[in-house]
């Protein structure tokens, strides 16, 4: 472990809500607004589970959306991992397959480490490594069609296999497994990425939380905080 870090511990923020919701549009705002260097990203859909020993019949028909479809051990190493100090090699997932690409996304470690995913605060010992839990909360038919637009576009897929998976088991878990965890959230914000204040008021906590990191690093070089 770097000797410059072993005063303070990375800041583990954890942005969970349902699928659509705004999220992922969230946390990459709030990481791109750190000085350089500052803050890495996390998707929690990399940790999925490789599925390629199965057909590709059985694939589509996994359940994506519930807890145990993803490594969640692995996850929770790679972040105390980071918390130490330590660089890991994060997994890349293919949607378009449902299987692990061979390469890999090596990530250094950085004083905010931001990890967003629908299922962050269903699991007990995820959970309980965020120092800051946020839940975006947007309406059910917005993210449906936010869903059904990145599905085709990014991941693949086509309007049948969609509406099936939504009905099958994207609507039933996010009942079960995602919209009751907003109860274990800090902060909730209505709306995603398009809420600016709310994404202001994190960044601005964010950058006051490193200005004091710095003071407990006087031998190092500030960094700009914008």
């Amino acid at each position: 472990m770097d000797s410059s870090k072993a005063d303070w511990s990375p800041v583990v923020i954890g942005i969970a809500g349902g699928t659509g919701s705004g999220k992922t549009t969230v946390a990459r705002k709030v990481a791109e607004k750190m000085p350089d260097g500052t803050a890495i990203l996390i998707q929690h859909d990399w940790y999925y589970h490789d599925l390629a020993h199965l057909e590709p019949e059985e694939r589509a028909k996994f359940n994506f959306d519930q807890p145990k479809a993803l490594d969640n051990d692995l996850l929770v190493s790679h972040l105390r991992a980071l918390r130490s100090g330590e660089p890991v090699q994060a997994p890349q997932y293919d949607f378009s397959t449902h299987t692990r690409k061979a390469e890999t996304l090596t990530l250094k470690p950085a004083e905010i480490i931001v990890v967003e995913g629908i299922l962050l605060f269903a699991i007990p010992q995820l959970r309980d490594m965020f120092a800051l839990r946020l839940f975006v909360d947007t309406d059910d038919d917005i993210r449906l069609m936010r869903r059904i637009k990145r599905d085709i576009i990014h991941r693949g897929r086509d309007i049948v296999s969609i509406q099936r998976q939504y009905y099958d088991t994207v609507r039933p878990m996010h009942l079960a497994h995602v919209g009751p965890t907003k109860r274990f959230a800090h902060l909730v914000i209505p709306e995603g990425g398009e809420n600016k204040i709310a994404v202001d008021v994190i960044v601005g906590r964010l950058l006051f939380t490193l200005a004091k990191m710095q003071e407990l690093q006087p031998d190092q070089p500030p960094k700009k905080l914008a």
